[in-house]
């Protein structure tokens, strides 16, 4: 009875003169209802002092281990048009299978004999570059023929100024000689005009006497332009060689320019042909990427870009695609004062969204339906909720993850810390403290050795 009136009925009424108030008011009871207390008492305080691990809870969604593994989208590198659809959401496509074919949309590549013509073009600038060639090496034996004919004409005129320079000195010598005949011719005159008045030389001898002076005087005029002409001689031999070296220069000049500016018309033509190289290839390619082909063997999860001649840009995401093979792993998130208790290969319990369990937080041995983990990465940047990433992998000395499983479903994940008392673990929870920082062992005995 609650006995919250004023009028006390257990003043005014003996109720244990009843059958009930006889079973319930008694001595007995209190001393049953002390023993349950204090049994209870004794097993609350021992439990008080059994060991609780502390966890550090998390929520994440499953992906893979290597980010090749995980499901991505298939983009164009070029904008296009839709012809053609080859497969169908939730296919199966090797790597290299076709999934749609597209078709140019910018005017500079529409027509269908791009490459082709292209290609004539090349054969073009190619005949080009092998008559600039030829020419070159026409060129280039002409000057090898002109020089070859400067060296001639030059011996020639050099030999033709020796010739001259030598008859000089023969002109000369002979000019010597007629000025000693015309000396031994003066004196024979003179001694015969000298013996002619004495009467010993007849006037004949005279007047022969004075003819072979009078020839010996035209003699030697006639020597004195022999040598002149000699002496012009050298020196048209040597203009002639001037002229000659001028000439074969001018000639081989000529020759080299033009040389040189078919070097240079044939560079162009090589460059060009290097361009058009280029751009064949560029278009080959570009004809090639006409078909969205599958960058690995996965399933198709979604067209992103559906109908036929719908147009896009390039980078455009067209269709999406799942390996189908892969690396299970759990992406979790972790508030940042938690994240200095975290250590890469620690041990994680995980928590399948779908899949039954029965969790125990600070008791995993006991927890049902959960399976273990292993961290393998701790991202060190935070994420854009607020929390830092951790990225767990299968624990190969725990039971194997369910086969069911699939990329992106949910996960919860308590990672395992150290193990304190229970009293310890409530006196934390009530003052909101952080579980205990500490280090893993490997870790503390690295430091040390360090």
């Amino acid at each position: 009875m609650l006995n919250i009136s004023h009028n006390k009925l257990n003043q005014k009424v003996d109720i244990t003169v009843y059958r009930a108030g006889l079973k319930v008011f008694h001595k007995r009871h209190y001393k049953q209802f002390n023993r349950f207390l204090a049994a209870f008492f004794i097993i609350a305080f021992v439990v008080l002092f059994l060991p609780w691990t502390q966890t550090i809870s998390g929520r994440g969604y499953l992906t893979t281990l290597t980010p090749d593994q995980r499901p991505q989208t298939i983009q164009s590198p070029i904008p296009g048009r839709i012809e053609k659809w080859f497969v169908r959401e939730g296919d199966y496509v090797e790597k290299g299978d076709t999934i749609l074919q597209i078709s140019e949309v910018k005017s500079e590549y529409f027509d269908p004999k791009l490459v082709e013509r292209t290609g004539q073009q090349i054969k073009a600038k190619t005949m080009s570059v092998s008559s600039y060639q030829e020419k070159v090496g026409a060129l280039g034996t002409q000057i090898q023929a002109l020089s070859q004919e400067r060296q001639l004409k030059l011996e020639q005129a050099k030999n033709k100024w020796t010739q001259s320079k030598l008859k000089v000195k023969s002109d000369s010598i002979d000019l010597e000689a007629a000025k000693t005949n015309i000396a031994i011719a003066q004196r024979q005159y003179d001694r015969v005009v000298q013996l002619e008045k004495e009467g010993l030389k007849a006037v004949t001898d005279l007047e022969e006497k004075r003819l072979k002076l009078q020839e010996a005087q035209a003699k030697i005029i006639s020597q004195e332009n022999k040598l002149l002409a000699s002496k012009n001689d050298v020196i048209n031999a040597q203009m002639e060689i001037n002229r000659v070296q001028a000439e074969y220069t001018d000639k081989i000049s000529k020759a080299r320019s033009d040389l040189y500016t078919a070097q240079s018309n044939q560079f162009d033509s090589e460059a060009e042909v290097t361009k058009l190289e280029n751009a064949y290839t560029n278009y080959e390619m570009r004809n090639s990427l006409q078909f969205i082909r599958a960058p690995q063997s996965g399933y198709i999860n979604k067209a992103l870009q559906s109908g036929l001649g719908e147009t896009f840009k390039e980078g455009d995401r067209l269709v999406g695609i799942m390996p189908d093979k892969y690396d299970m792993a759990v992406e979790t998130y972790v508030d940042p004062i938690d994240l200095p208790l975290i250590h890469v290969g620690e041990k994680v319990r995980i928590q399948f969204d779908g899949w039954p369990a029965i969790v125990f937080s600070g008791w995993p041995n006991v927890s049902y339906g959960t399976f273990g983990g292993k961290i393998v990465a701790i991202e060190t940047f935070i994420s854009p909720n607020g929390k830092y990433r951790v990225l767990l992998a299968p624990d190969e000395e725990d039971q194997e993850w369910p086969k069911d499983i699939r990329v992106g479903s949910g996960a919860g994940t308590m990672a395992l810390l150290e193990d304190v008392p229970i009293w310890f673990e409530l006196w934390r929870q009530l003052n909101g403290f952080p579980p205990n920082y500490y280090q893993p062992q490997n870790s503390t005995a690295d430091a040390k050795k360090q």
